[in-house]
């Protein structure tokens, strides 16, 4: 299960470094799409199966199941770690993602999210709203 929070930069050629802990569980190649709520998506090889599995239940005949297909499959890239540990985030996914110096990578069970520290600090503070202290 992937779990945990990790900050880390972006070096110059759009390069990230996955953490050994999420690396354990993601493998050497892995699939990044856009996601939702501004953030990128992250997903094994076999999660991406099952990811894949799942869109292609969604009806052809409705437009917004259409549209939800094309959003997360148009964007989708393999990567591969490299020795350093590092892989590289394509640069439309980077400007999708507004990821320029440092980004955010969660753990949320089944895949990461890859987002900027500052969407992920406004996202977390209206989240704690609806739950008490």
């Amino acid at each position: 299960m992937l779990i945990g929070e990790y900050e880390h930069s972006l070096d110059v050629k759009g390069r990230l470094i996955l953490p050994a802990k999420i690396r354990e569980d993601m493998g050497d190649k892995f699939i990044v799409t856009k996601g939702l709520d501004g953030c990128l998506f992250g997903f094994s090889q076999n999660e991406w199966t099952n990811f894949e599995e799942k869109l292609k239940t969604l009806p052809l005949t409705n437009k917004n199941a259409r549209d939800f297909v094309r959003f997360f499959l148009s964007g989708a890239t393999e990567c591969e770690i490299d020795k350093q540990g590092r892989f590289l985030i394509a640069g439309n996914l980077r400007e999708y993602a507004s990821l320029e110096k440092d980004a955010i990578i969660i753990g949320v069970g089944t895949r990461i999210e890859i987002c900027p520290p500052d969407r992920r600090g406004k996202y977390f503070a209206a989240v704690r709203q609806h739950y008490p202290k």
